[in-house]
C-alpha cells in the first residue's frame, strides 16, 4: 500500500530508515530529504512510501521540476504508484527494473537518457597540470554560466541554477580546477547523506576539454570528501558518454547499478 504526504518530516521518519539500509544505492532520496531540511525550497512536493504488513519496502519522492524518484522500492510497487499518481508521471528516474516496468504501464518516453551508479573503490590521483581548490565567491559568476552550459548540454531542466549555485558555494560544495590561476573545470560534492557523499555535476568547457581537466576536479573533490565528509564517494555517468564512464574508471571508480531517466 502506498501512503503520500508533502510533510518532509513526517516523510523521514517512515522512509528513512528504510532508505539507510542501503545508502550507496539510495544516495539521490538521501541527498534530497538532507537538502530540504537544510531548507532547499521544493515547490509542492510529494513523498511516499510502499508497505506490506506494515514495513517499510519501497520510498519516492517528487520535488518539481526535477523528475519523480523511483530509487528504491519493489517492482510489484510500480503499477499501483503510477494508478495513485493518475498516470501523471511526465519525468522519471530510477534502476532499470523499475524503469522498464514504467515503461510497460505507460508506453514508449519521449527520451530515455541511459545512467550508471559508480562507487569509489581505491582514488588514483591523475598527474594533470593545475590544482584543485574549494569554489569562493568570486568564482559566482563563472560557476552560473558553467551551470547553465551543464544542464543545456545535458538537455536537463533545472531550476534557478544562480540561487542554487549561491547556496551550494555558501556550503562549500563546490570545488575548481585551475591552471596557471585561470578556472578550466569544476565539480559539485553533494553533502554527506548516510555517510555519502555524490560528485556532481562535473563540468569542463569545450575549449578546455581533452586534457585531463575533469578527471582532476572529480579526483580533487572524491579525495576531499573522502578526508572530511564521508566514507564513500559515488557519482552518476551518462551511459551514452564512452568517455567520461572510461574516465572515472581510470581513477577509481566502480560500477554497481544501471539506472534510466524517461521523459514523456
Amino acid at each position: 500500500m502506498w501512503t503520500f504526504t508533502a510533510e518532509v518530516e513526517e516523510y523521514a521518519a517512515v522512509a528513512e530508515p528504510f532508505l539507510l539500509g542501503d545508502p550507496v544505492r539510495n544516495t539521490v532520496p538521501l541527498t534530497v530529504l538532507a537538502n530540504l531540511r537544510a531548507g532547499l525550497p521544493a515547490k509542492d512536493p510529494l513523498f511516499g512510501w510502499w508497505t506490506v504488513d506494515d514495513e517499510v519496502r519501497g520510498a519516492v519522492f517528487r520535488t518539481p521540476p526535477h523528475p519523480i524518484g523511483l530509487f528504491s522500492m519493489p517492482v510489484e510497487a510500480v503499477a499501483p504508484l503510477v494508478e495513485a499518481l493518475d498516470r501523471e508521471l511526465p519525468a522519471l528516474v530510477g534502476p532499470v527494473e523499475l524503469t522498464s516496468e514504467a515503461i510497460r504501464l505507460l508506453g514508449k518516453p519521449s527520451r530515455v537518457v541511459p545512467e550508471r551508479l559508480y562507487s569509489l573503490a581505491a582514488l588514483t590521483v591523475p598527474d594533470v597540470p593545475g590544482r584543485g581548490r574549494i569554489a569562493v565567491p568570486g568564482d559566482f559568476p563563472l560557476l552560473v554560466s558553467w551551470y547553465h552550459a551543464f544542464h543545456d548540454e545535458v538537455e536537463m531542466p533545472a531550476a534557478d541554477l544562480a540561487e542554487r549555485t549561491a547556496q551550494r558555494l555558501a556550503r562549500r560544495e563546490l570545488f575548481v580546477w585551475e591552471v596557471d590561476e585561470a578556472p578550466v573545470s569544476f565539480a559539485g560534492l553533494s553533502p554527506a547523506a548516510g555517510g555519502v557523499c555524490r560528485i556532481g555535476p562535473v563540468y569542463t568547457p569545450p575549449s578546455c576539454r581533452r586534457r585531463g581537466y575533469g578527471a582532476a576536479i572529480t579526483a580533487f573533490a572524491s579525495q576531499t570528501g573522502l578526508a572530511e565528509r564521508c566514507d564513500h564517494v559515488v557519482l552518476f555517468t551518462d551511459l551514452d558518454n564512452p568517455t567520461s564512464n572510461a574516465i572515472y574508471q581510470a581513477i577509481g571508480y566502480e560500477p554497481v547499478s544501471d539506472y534510466a531517466h524517461l521523459t514523456y
